[in-house]
């Protein structure tokens, strides 16, 4: 697994938040609205990677890491 770090200030990290978890509300609605499962199944990957993604940097604005 690679290891990347990145400095943010907690405002960067607040809009880096904001704009992923705007970003999982359209990409939701994509999922419901796609017919090819091969496709559909990607979005759902995508999905979960980025909600992990977003704990880690609510974690880390948490803590100010």
């Amino acid at each position: 697994m690679q290891h990347l770090e990145i400095d943010m200030s907690s405002d960067e990290m607040k809009i880096l938040s904001s704009s992923i978890d705007k970003y999982l509300s359209e990409l939701r609605m994509e999922i419901a609205d796609t017919d090819r499962e091969e496709f559909r199944e990607k979005l759902r990957i995508e999905k979960r990677i980025l909600y992990k993604f977003l704990e880690k940097l609510e974690e880390c604005n948490e803590i100010s890491c």
